[in-house]
């Protein structure tokens, strides 16, 4: 699976001007070698099932696929992923997932300047409004994405939640092994559940990715949607979790940057 395919996605005259056009221009971060070389081997350990997502969220599923992709038993999908994103605190992320669901498409386009075309807010007003948590911006919102994980751009909707609304247990979120996190639904060519949480490591953050795939939202409630029996392609995960390592080891890159330039430009 070629990673770096040499051709960004198209940007308009308005975009090129904004000041943060200049991470749109740079290089891709390199992605380390040690997860390039799993994109062609599925994980031989098992993910943490949903239904047992607190343990991931406290830091106590050593046992559980930490970094890789694969199938679940169930024929569900399953990716994970870990980032150590030096000279990055855990309020740069908690800005990071709003601020680029408003505003110009190009703040979506520099995070992946490959894969990503655009991520737009339906509540825009509400990820704006000053009052509002910067750590809950995200909560209650639909993010209208086009990007690309592998089979060529299509579009995705992520319904973003509460912590509790997910499912997880609330009070995990603040303690060692998670300061923060995002988490939501998405429904597209293949829906899954997804969450990203953070904590202070070293003079960064560790940052820690995870999808499961072939559950949707029914009734409000996530729940599997993959018909019993049936199994996900491989490549289903394996696509995703290349273009996870690649668009983090960027985000790593950018956002000390981008976020000192921006933080106040909502």
């Amino acid at each position: 699976m070629k990673l770096f395919l040499g051709k960004k996605v198209g940007v308009s005259l308005e975009e090129k001007s904004l000041p943060y056009f200049k991470f749109y221009e740079q290089p891709m971060a390199e992605i380390p070698q040690e997860k390039i070389a799993l994109i062609d081997q599925p994980s031989k350990i098992q993910a943490v099932p949903f239904d047992k997502k607190d343990l991931f969220l406290a830091g106590n599923d050593s046992d559980f696929c930490q970094l890789g992709y694969g199938i679940a038993e169930d024929g569900t999908g399953f990716v994970a992923n870990e980032t150590y994103m030096p000279g990055i605190s855990g309020e740069m992320l908690d800005w990071w997932f709003p601020w680029h669901s408003v505003g110009s498409d190009l703040r979506y386009k520099i995070w992946d300047a490959e894969d990503h075309y655009f991520a737009r807010a339906d509540k825009a007003d509400y990820v704006c409004d000053p009052k509002i948590p910067v750590n809950q911006k995200t909560w209650g919102v639909y993010h209208h994405i086009l990007e690309d994980v592998g089979a060529g751009a299509s579009p995705l909707v992520i319904h973003f939640m509460s912590p509790s609304d997910f499912g997880f247990d609330a009070k995990i979120v603040g303690t060692e092994k998670c300061q923060s996190l995002v988490a939501g639904i998405g429904a597209g060519d293949c829906a899954a559940a997804m969450t990203h949480k953070w904590y202070p490591y070293k003079d960064g953050v560790m940052f820690c990715s995870r999808f499961w795939i072939g559950l949707a939202e029914v009734d409000g409630k996530i729940v599997k949607t993959l018909p019993n029996g049936v199994k996900l392609p491989i490549e289903i995960p394996r696509g995703l979790f290349a273009h996870n390592i690649k668009e983090f080891s960027n985000l790593a890159k950018i956002l000390p940057e981008v976020y000192s330039e921006n933080r106040d430009n909502f």
